[in-house]
């Protein structure tokens, strides 16, 4: 198969995941008639608003209502009102959101990018290898990312100064996790599609992973502490948002360890005690 059949199958299959999703949402007079990148983006779009607003919703509920009282002290709830903030500022940025997997899967179309369309073209074994060093690089540029945001002042004031208004455990929710100012959100993400040029990537693994960023997000930032060694869970998140210079790691406490600026919630809750 020369390249520009094998580039096909990038587009092939971008299609066909527009048509589950746009095929099942819009009226086909809506989407079709647009260029292959804006049914990319308007099916990014669809699908993170619901894939955000849903699995935050299905997360509140359960953690605020029929788990009342059982992982959070009812002071530690969030209001209603802070609520709706930040699912007001994730809906605002959303659609800037959606332009970054629109403008990786265009590269990835286009062949600028290390990524591969089925598994069994490299194999399983180095379909592992390959994803291990992604997500080790992408867990190093998110860390370093993030860190800056917080380092470089204006960076800070400008950007990311939107997300950390929310620094109390009755201001955090599963919401928060996307409210962020669009290029903050986006910086923040970048790495994923940095390391398509570094790294052979399989492309719906590549998507996958990006969208996994709103669930994620979301879990960090719902300040219960699962205590899952080595994962950057809420309890290291919760820190984050009330210190500003710990815990700046995304997946996992590594890069924070590495770097110096771990804080461990078990630690916090010892000098509480004492």
């Amino acid at each position: 198969m020369n390249s520009d059949e094998y580039l096909k199958l990038f587009v092939e299959e971008g299609s066909f995941y527009n048509r589950i999703v746009l095929g099942s949402l819009l009226p086909s007079g809506v989407w079709e008639p647009l260029p292959l990148f804006f049914q990319t983006w308007l099916r990014n779009y669809i699908g993170g608003v619901l894939l955000y607003l849903i699995s935050g919703f299905l997360w509140c509920f359960y953690i605020y209502y029929l788990k009342r009282n059982v992982y959070l002290p009812k002071d530690a709830i969030p209001s209603n009102k802070a609520m709706l903030l930040q699912i007001s500022v994730a809906m605002k940025a959303m659609p800037w959101y959606s332009a970054l997997p629109s403008i990786s899967e265009y590269m990835i179309e286009n062949g600028w990018t290390r990524c591969f369309s089925r598994i069994s073209d490299i194999g399983l074994p180095a379909y592992l290898i390959y994803l291990a060093i992604n997500l080790i690089l992408v867990e190093f540029g998110i860390y370093w990312m993030h860190r800056e945001l917080h380092d470089i002042k204006p960076l800070y004031k400008y950007l990311h100064a939107t997300h950390h208004i929310y620094n109390k455990q009755n201001t955090l929710s599963p919401f928060a996790g996307l409210a962020f100012h669009p290029l903050d959100g986006i910086l923040q993400a970048i790495p994923h599609v940095i390391v398509l040029f570094i790294v052979p990537m399989h492309f719906t693994t590549h998507l996958v992973l990006l969208f996994i960023e709103a669930i994620w997000t979301a879990n960090i930032h719902d300040c219960i502490h699962g205590n899952q060694w080595p994962i950057m869970g809420a309890g290291y998140h919760t820190i984050h948002h009330t210190t500003y210079r710990h815990n700046y790691g995304h997946y996992t406490i590594w890069m924070d360890w590495m770097f110096g600026s771990l804080r461990d919630p078990e630690d916090d809750e010892s000098k509480k005690v004492i």
